[in-house]
């Protein structure tokens, strides 16, 4: 049970184990490509107590909201080499020091950009501060190539990618959503130069209007196309535009903060055991199959996905076929987990509200935080 899968990767993948497996098919079922909308239907599955969907692919923000309601089982830590993984990557999987779901695949937010066009300004490498993007796309925009482009667009669309573009903004200006305690912390000069610089260039013309309407997909169509000089956008963009018109043309560096290079949000799925399904000993063997080392490398080399294996991104070979690994690895490393809250459904909603107003000039960033601070406390009862 998945989100759509835009990569075409996955079904290979369920043919390999079903052959292995004749009398134990998978069947695989697709989701929309909005993750709200995934959630929502995993929960409403959850409530009637439905044996329908046994394995579930999670967005790493939902363990701990659906550990604590019961939705999936706790799972046997020892049968996963969860030793080779990634810590931050694996510390996702986890609720109340137990484990509740297994990496798949981890996500770190990345800068594509178009280098040949920063080559041609005259520029010497990627921007590392926000400052610099913006010169970067005055350069850019004074040759003939680079006349009509926008400059920058990452997801911004009252959903989750609009969470995660917030989280980022707001990690990469020092401040935090929630404190080392788990409390909002949202209300801070911070926080404000963060959500100021997505508002700011939603005013000054660096985000393009329509930017507004981006998730995922649009944002990688516009850069593909042409449209931006900079997307932030996950790994999975590498290969898709790989085959496009800018195949050869852009390269991809850590996202820019406000001093200096900034802070991902951490992403990626892990697989969780419906506490409601049927077949569950099949489950688990299928779940130590889809998270090996071989099918997280095929995912890498099919997708994109970033592995949740550390060794897998200093392997040669790899990294001069794929050379964003030690850029993704760093970005992973750094990454900053979105709020793990087990009220994350109300939590996400009250920031996608807040930062949406106040990126649509409904509202300041002042008062949006403010508002913000209270909505989070409220929902996390403090």
């Amino acid at each position: 049970m998945t989100g759509k899968d835009t990569t075409g990767t996955l079904q290979p993948v369920l043919d390999r184990w079903n052959k292995l497996h004749p009398k134990e098919k998978v069947t695989l079922i697709q989701l929309p490509t909005d993750a709200d909308a995934q959630r929502q239907q995993m929960i409403q599955n959850a409530e009637t107590k439905s044996d329908a969907y046994t394995v579930l692919s999670l967005d790493v923000v939902w363990t701990s909201e659906f550990a604590a309601h019961q939705w999936i089982d706790k799972l046997p830590e020892r049968q996963f080499p969860l030793h080779k993984m990634l810590k931050p990557v694996v510390e996702t999987a986890k609720y109340r020091g137990g484990l509740y779901a297994v990496p798949a695949s981890s996500d770190g937010g990345m800068l594509y950009y178009r280098a040949d066009l920063l080559k041609k300004a005259g520029v010497a490498g990627p921007p590392k501060t926000w400052a610099e993007l913006k010169e970067d796309c005055a350069k850019v925009r004074k040759l003939p190539e680079g006349k009509g482009m926008s400059c920058y667009a990452g997801q911004f669309q009252k959903y989750e990618g609009l969470t995660v573009n917030f989280a980022e903004a707001v990690n990469s200006a020092g401040g935090e959503v929630t404190d080392a305690d788990g409390r909002p912390d949202v209300d801070t000069p911070a926080a404000r130069k963060g959500l100021d610089f997505l508002a700011g260039s939603f005013k000054d013309g660096t985000i393009p209007k329509e930017a507004i309407t981006y998730q995922e997909e649009d944002s990688r169509q516009a850069f593909q196309s042409g449209k931006l000089l900079f997307l932030r956008n996950w790994p999975y963009v590498y290969s898709l535009a790989q085959k496009s018109k800018v195949a050869g043309k852009f390269a991809v560096a850590p996202l820019p903060g406000l001093n200096g290079p900034g802070a991902s949000s951490l992403g990626g799925h892990n697989l969780a055991l419906s506490s409601f399904a049927r077949n569950k000993a099949t489950a688990l063997d299928f779940m130590k199959f889809f998270t090996s080392e071989q099918t997280a490398k095929s995912f890498l080399q099919g997708a994109s996905l970033a592995p949740p294996y550390a060794r897998l991104y200093d392997d040669p070979a790899l990294v001069k076929q794929y050379p964003y690994l030690p850029v993704l690895k760093q970005s992973v490393l750094r990454a900053v987990p979105r709020p793990r809250v087990v009220q994350y459904g109300d939590a996400t909603s009250a920031i996608q509200r807040e930062a949406y107003a106040a990126l649509n000039g409904g509202k300041s960033s002042a008062q949006a935080l403010t508002d913000l601070q209270k909505d989070l406390k409220k929902v996390m009862g403090q």
